[in-house]
């Protein structure tokens, strides 16, 4: 192993961070949607615990540096149990008014729904198809 790809095989995924127009606002989204406050707030930066040690930083898109640029795609994912407990978040969320951009739907890897944040990130949330639910204990 080479001094570069032991450096990376030491790195930890601990952070991620969304750019949002208004962090206040993001937060109090948030706190909601997750049951939980940030352990930090400012009026550019918001921050919580997210589980298993990661941390989602909501920060100001006009005061971020270097400057953002237009949003790449991606998701931000929530597993849950089963599909009960699909159908039950997405009634939850729809009782919110969260956008919801796809209703709770059977896919290949299992059942799943998104809606989207006030900034446009979107959020999925899925119970894994068994076959995947035993290929991760496997893993674990």
């Amino acid at each position: 192993m080479t001094a570069s790809q032991t450096a990376a095989a030491a790195l930890a995924l601990d952070f991620v961070l969304l750019y949002v127009d208004s962090p206040a606002a993001s937060a109090a989204f948030y706190a909601d949607l997750l049951g939980r406050e940030p352990v930090e707030a400012s009026p550019t930066f918001a921050l919580f615990k997210a589980g298993n040690g990661l941390m989602l930083g909501l920060w100001s898109r006009h005061t971020v540096e270097p400057a953002a640029t237009a949003p790449g795609g991606g998701e931000i994912a929530f597993t849950v149990a089963d599909e009960v407990a699909v159908r039950d978040l997405h009634a939850d969320w729809s009782g919110r008014g969260l956008t919801i951009l796809q209703p709770p739907t059977a896919m290949d890897f299992g059942h799943t729904f998104v809606a989207r944040d006030p900034d446009g990130h979107r959020l999925r949330v899925f119970a894994p198809s068994q076959k995947d639910a035993q290929a991760e204990q496997v893993r674990s």
